[in-house]
C-alpha cells in the first residue's frame, strides 16, 4: 500500500516535460564578405596572360555549405594541386591553403581590395635560398575572365618582381 501511495504522490507532483527546442541553425556563409571571391568560381581553361597556348584547366567550386572555395588545378604538364579558400569573420580576412603535387603546403592570407582578391604567403625560395613572399592578385576582367597576377619578394615585401601572370577563361 505504501508503494501505491508513493506512486500516486509522484504522479500528482510530476511536472509536464516540455518538448526540447530544436537546436539553433548554424550561421550561414552569406553576404559580401563571404562572396568576395565568388567571381573565381567556375570551370576554366588557363593561359599565360597575352598567350594563346593553354597551360592548365582549373575547377573552382563553392564547398562546405558555401563557406569555402576549392580549386582543383590540373596542368596539362606536370603535377596538379588543390587550394581551399575561406573568409574568416573572426579575423575579417581570407585564408587559403595550397597543397601541390610535391610535399608541403602554403598558407596565404589577405582579402578583398577594390574588387580584387589579394592573398600573400611565403612560397618557395629565391635563387639565393631566401624565403620568397608571394602576392597573388585575382581580378575579374571586363570579358568575364579572371586574371591571377603573381609577384614575388625576397625582402619580405619591401620590393616586388613579376612572378607569373595567368588568365582563366571560362570553358565552353
Amino acid at each position: 500500500m505504501l508503494t501505491a501511495a508513493f506512486a500516486l504522490f509522484l504522479a500528482q507532483t510530476a511536472m509536464p516535460v516540455a518538448p526540447a527546442a530544436p537546436p539553433p541553425s548554424p550561421p550561414k556563409c552569406e553576404g559580401a564578405n563571404f562572396e568576395a571571391f565568388d567571381f573565381w568560381v567556375g570551370q576554366w581553361k588557363v593561359f599565360p596572360n597575352g598567350g594563346d597556348e593553354q597551360i592548365a584547366e582549373s575547377r573552382i567550386e563553392k564547398v562546405s555549405a558555401g563557406c569555402a572555395i576549392r580549386e582543383t588545378w590540373m596542368p596539362l604538364q606536370g603535377r596538379g594541386g588543390t587550394s581551399l579558400s575561406a573568409y574568416d569573420p573572426k579575423t575579417g580576412g581570407w585564408h587559403q591553403l595550397w597543397v601541390g603535387g610535391s610535399p608541403g603546403r602554403v598558407f596565404f592570407d589577405g582579402g578583398a581590395v577594390g574588387g580584387a582578391m589579394v592573398l600573400t604567403g611565403y612560397w618557395g625560395k629565391d635563387k639565393d635560398g631566401n624565403p620568397s613572399l608571394v602576392r597573388m592578385t585575382y581580378t575579374l576582367e571586363a570579358d568575364g575572365s579572371v586574371r591571377q597576377y603573381g609577384q614575388a619578394s625576397s625582402d619580405h615585401g619591401r620590393t616586388w618582381s613579376d612572378s607569373f601572370d595567368l588568365i582563366y577563361r571560362a570553358k565552353e
